[in-house]
């Protein structure tokens, strides 16, 4: 199928599939496997040799056609080269640092990226060696005056969790790809349908599939995406670090891909309605959401994106904790939880004040984030609009 003649919603309906090689069945099957036999000696010396290369079965931790379908088509939509699915986002984001990271190299992580992230960089490449600097998200391509003679990575995030700044990735690869540095960008908001990353000069793609491309709160899945010249470097550190994802989660995945455009299509929507609805509220200080015509970053976001997903956050004027909690606990259609992307609408109160270093959050007041679901958005904004009530300003 080709990369550039069909429109997104036909790629993922189509891609990793190919019924006339399975009896004439739609989805590909769900392999469960372990042990892979070979036919004789010489073809399991042949594999052994080859474990390394695009498709090959060897175990089944290695990849299974299921895995493939899945792999394969991620890649293509996203414009990479190949792709590998393992356990989590969180293992897709320290999988993809860990295949080109050495001890005595500097990275450059931006301070809005995802905790956990700067967890792994604090407590994890700090002991193997590994220096971390944390950097503006809308430094843009001044990040060039922080790149040392042994900076080996730009880790970036568009739109930052939680704030969601628009980093200029244009600008940021162009600047690292001069001093020779890679740039890896964790593109779960937008999606492989929303953003092109390889079209904005990125060399590894991140995702954590647990969100979006699942989209239904029911399976755990990381992605990484990559060039060929690096497909190779990740495919052995995935393979080195026991990472893999099970077939369940890799069917649901796939499942899951068949709607992903409609789904979102449906976030953005609502996202949109209930965000410009937000922005109107007095108890509103602002709100974050990059497909605003009045965030910062919307210039960018048009440029670079072709949508938006459900998940965004808003300010509220000055307020106390315990005001804040009684409104969230005060709403029916909202669950408090982790994670996000799934048919439920979740709220989560935050403070990035906690975990920022290179910068510092000076909000006016509270920071709650939201998903935005597939519930009727006159519903969600009612549930707000009785939660708004319990809120002491």
């Amino acid at each position: 199928m080709s990369n550039n003649k069909y429109a997104p919603e036909t790629k993922v309906t189509h891609l990793g599939r190919d019924p006339l090689a399975n009896f004439g069945v739609v989805n590909p099957p769900v392999y469960h496997a372990s042990t892979i036999l070979f036919k004789d000696t010489a073809e399991m010396e042949h594999r052994a040799a080859t474990k390394f290369d695009k498709g090959t079965m060897n175990y089944g931790r290695q990849g299974t056609p299921t895995v493939f379908a899945l792999e394969n088509a991620v890649a293509e939509l996203e414009g990479g080269y190949g792709a590998f699915s393992v356990s989590s986002g969180l293992g897709a984001i320290t999988t993809a640092i860990l295949s080109v990271v050495e001890s005595g190299d500097h990275i450059l992580v931006t301070d809005s990226v995802y905790a956990p992230t700067r967890f792994f960089c604090k407590d994890v490449l700090k002991r193997m060696g590994v220096e971390t600097t944390y950097y503006d998200p809308l430094i843009g391509k001044d990040i060039e005056q922080l790149i040392r003679p042994n900076t080996r990575l730009v880790f970036t995030e568009a739109p930052g969790s939680h704030t969601f700044e628009m980093q200029d990735i244009p600008a940021i690869t162009k600047a690292a790809h001069n001093k020779g540095v890679l740039v890896i960008m964790d593109n779960t908001w937008a999606t492989p349908l929303l953003c092109k990353s390889f079209d904005l000069g990125v060399d590894i793609s991140v995702h954590a599939g647990t969100k979006y491309i699942v989209g239904h709160s029911d399976a755990m899945l990381g992605l990484i995406i990559t060039t060929e010249e690096l497909y190779q470097k990740v495919k052995e550190t995935t393979f080195h670090l026991g990472q893999c994802s099970g077939p369940d989660d890799v069917y649901l995945a796939q499942r899951g891909l068949r709607t992903m455009a409609v789904r979102l299509k449906q976030h953005q929507e609502s996202g949109l309605a209930v965000a410009n609805w937000l922005a109107k509220r007095a108890e509103v200080s602002s709100v974050l959401h990059p497909a605003l015509e009045s965030d910062p970053g919307h210039h960018i976001w048009k440029r670079d994106m072709t949508g938006a997903s459900g998940l965004f956050s808003f300010i509220l004027n000055p307020t106390s904790k315990a005001s804040v909690n009684a409104m969230v606990d005060s709403l029916n259609l909202y669950g408090i939880g982790y994670s996000w992307g799934g048919f439920e609408s979740l709220i989560l109160p935050s403070d990035p004040s906690s975990i920022r270093t290179a910068t510092k959050w000076n909000a006016a007041g509270p920071l709650i984030r939201l998903h935005i679901g597939l519930e009727n958005p006159d519903d969600l904004i009612m549930d707000l609009e009785a939660g708004f009530k319990k809120l002491s300003l």
